[in-house]
């Protein structure tokens, strides 16, 4: 036998394969069904150069270099299924299933043989594990439609758009050189053969007494090559196969009959009645010339389909703090598949007119979830809470999480699907980059981290709220915060614990911003270049938080202060101690105080966290970007 392998063995490496075969035997070691099938696939691979790789070969080394490559799992038997949870966890993979590897026999009926009950591995450890791993993959592709029904009968969650029917595959040649054995046939030698096999499944001695029995004359072919057994096997009338237990889409049968042999089979033939197999040799042929068609045009969907992203944010009174709403949602509608809006209670107008927008634009989602904000609490619930709601209305694969004061610049736009489609398995969280203006003048801060989670897929265990060990509870069960979270922190919905991320943002660049912070002038230039090199490679967002500096003093004026005293838990009472700008309390503070308090923040200072009073004897470095405002083109009326 000719081995696909033998003509790229010297290029096609490990390394530079694209794709991954992973089965328990190659055609060269035995020249079954099963894989004959695998090995006609490889032949006509779309998606660039496929690698063979022996289950039993398989190793963490290779999961852990190959997780940006396509794998398919055949017979895998001989794999150290301690592998497995970090296959799910870290590689794209489809499966061929060619028999019924969640029962330990690899056969229901086998199992019955053996143990004198019906199979029940579906129930115990074994088959839940196996259905794990399947229920992993991208795709199923099963060898006909009753081991299929079989499988999602026990497995529901297997069906639908997740598992097709492929059936036994051939290459083409040989296909045509069954064509020429069938075109010369004259007249069968009056036999019927039987395939030799030690399997169980195939049910050879108990064939020979049926046929026995029968007082049919016939052979038993062994031994043979694979066309030197085509060429035996047309010389006789018929082939008989009756196996024991139920075999998927035993090639030898099509064979058989594209031969134009006479068939003697039994139910357990699972293919047999399925309308292709039902129909001429012609339509036979093209159905099974189909099959790679089925099976590449699968995986290249795959490849080539971009993810969808469901955008989401909150809003509350967004048209009197001056935000720049219409902005942001519009920057979500360049990339989004939808935009969720959930408005908390607002009552300046805003509501109406996004309502009014979305009855235009049916990508905009918009809901209303109204939170007291006279509550003691309602920092978290209309802050961390709201978002977690947002979030659970979204539909798409991966969700983009953006306050509505962040915009996303159009040249960042294009960038964020491509990114999510070639994330690694594994990376369920991911934090990007934030521009955070402070002031119109060009200033961008240093004080603050330049990231913020955005990115992520959308698992059901993925939340928003205060991480489960800074959570406070009050006298009457209501829960606030320590310090440390805004409550917006990505967590585990059932234990709270945060969720792992992955980040641009390293240690030496954690530590350069620091340096820069404390006065070291080169560590600021050399924060500055990497900053600027960072967001013109990743996607990421224009922060206006502390743009307009007189708007958000009004706003901590009216509502952040005493949305930061609910968060923590602190009095909210009005202070000049709590003051976090003037040395009077709020209600001293007037129109005039803020304009120059804008002014003196915007000129002397590059940021400030407004947990403790600002201090204008440290003043606080910033730094430039190249990358300019965006331009958002938006439509809301």
């Amino acid at each position: 036998m000719r081995s696909p392998f033998e003509n790229n063995k010297s290029q096609t490496t490990f390394e530079n394969a694209k794709i991954i075969f992973v089965s328990d035997m190659h055609v060269d070691d035995y020249a079954g069904g099963a894989e004959l099938s695998t090995d006609a696939l490889t032949r006509t691979s779309t998606m660039g150069e496929v690698f063979f790789l022996r289950s039993r070969e398989l190793t963490q080394e290779h999961i852990s270099s190959g997780t940006q490559k396509l794998w398919i799992f055949f017979n895998f038997g001989s794999m150290n299924l301690n592998l497995v949870p970090v296959i799910v966890a870290n590689c794209h993979y489809f499966v061929v299933e060619y028999d019924y590897k969640f029962c330990r026999f690899r056969s229901i009926e086998k199992h019955r043989s053996e143990e004198g009950v019906n199979c029940d591995c579906h129930q115990n450890q074994f088959g839940m594990f196996i259905s794990a791993f399947f229920s992993g993959a991208e795709h199923i592709f099963y060898m006909s439609e009753k081991q299929r029904s079989i499988q999602v009968d026990r497995f529901p969650f297997l069906g639908g758009n997740k598992s097709s029917v492929l059936s036994s595959v051939f290459d083409v040649s040989d296909l045509e050189f069954i064509e020429r054995l069938r075109n010369s046939r004259v007249e069968g030698n009056g036999k019927y053969a039987v395939m030799g096999s030690k399997s169980w499944i195939k049910g050879v001695k108990e064939t020979q007494r049926y046929l026995g029995d029968l007082q049919i004359d016939f052979d038993v072919l062994q031994g043979l090559t694979y066309h030197d057994m085509l060429r035996k096997l047309s010389e006789y009338n018929g082939l008989c196969f009756r196996p024991l237990g139920g075999d998927t889409c035993p090639r030898i049968v099509i064979e058989a009959k594209l031969l134009g042999l006479e068939l003697d089979i039994n139910d357990n033939v699972q293919h047999a009645e399925e309308e292709w197999f039902c129909q001429d040799i012609d339509q036979v042929e093209s159905y099974l010339l189909n099959a790679h068609n089925r099976f590449w045009g699968k995986i290249t969907e795959f490849v080539e389909k971009l993810p969808t992203v469901s955008g989401y944010t909150t809003v509350r009174n967004v048209e009197s703090q001056g935000y720049p709403w219409r902005k942001s949602i519009g920057s979500l509608l360049q990339f989004c598949d939808e935009v969720v809006v959930v408005d908390c209670g607002s009552d300046d107008g805003s509501y109406e007119m996004l309502t009014a927008w979305a009855a235009k634009d049916v990508r905009i989602k918009l809901h209303q979830n109204i939170v007291d904000t006279a509550d003691e609490r309602f920092a978290v619930k209309v802050d961390g809470e709201m978002k977690a709601y947002a979030r659970s209305l979204c539909s798409s694969d991966w969700c983009w999480q953006q306050d509505i004061d962040e915009v996303v610049h159009e040249d960042d736009a294009p960038k964020i699907k491509g990114l999510a489609a070639n994330l690694p398995k594994a990376i369920h969280l991911v934090a990007l980059p934030v521009i955070e203006y402070w002031g119109d003048k060009g200033k961008v801060r240093v004080d603050v981290n330049p990231w913020k989670w955005r990115l992520s897929r959308n698992l059901d265990h993925i939340t928003h709220g205060v991480p489960q060990e800074l959570r406070l509870y009050d006298e009457s069960g209501e829960m606030y915060a320590a310090p440390g979270t805004d409550s917006c922190d990505y967590i585990d919905k059932d234990s709270g614990q945060r969720i792992p991320f992955s980040s641009f943002y390293t240690q030496d660049v954690h530590n350069a911003r620091i340096a820069a912070l404390q006065g070291n002038q080169f560590a600021l230039e050399q924060y500055e270049q990497w900053f600027n090199s960072v967001i013109h490679q990743l996607p990421g967002v224009h922060h206006y938080s502390w743009y307009n500096l007189e708007q958000k003093i009004k706003n901590y004026k009216n509502y952040w202060t005493r949305f930061w005293q609910s968060m923590y838990g602190e009095e909210q009472d009005d202070t000049a101690e709590k003051n976090m700008f003037f040395d009077k309390p709020w209600a001293d503070v007037s129109d005039e105080d803020v304009a120059e308090m804008a002014h003196k923040l915007e000129s002397r200072m590059g940021g400030w966290i407004f947990h403790q009073k600002v201090n204008f004897d440290t003043p606080t470095p910033y730094m430039r970007v190249s990358m300019t405002h965006p331009e958002i083109k938006f439509e809301t009326e």
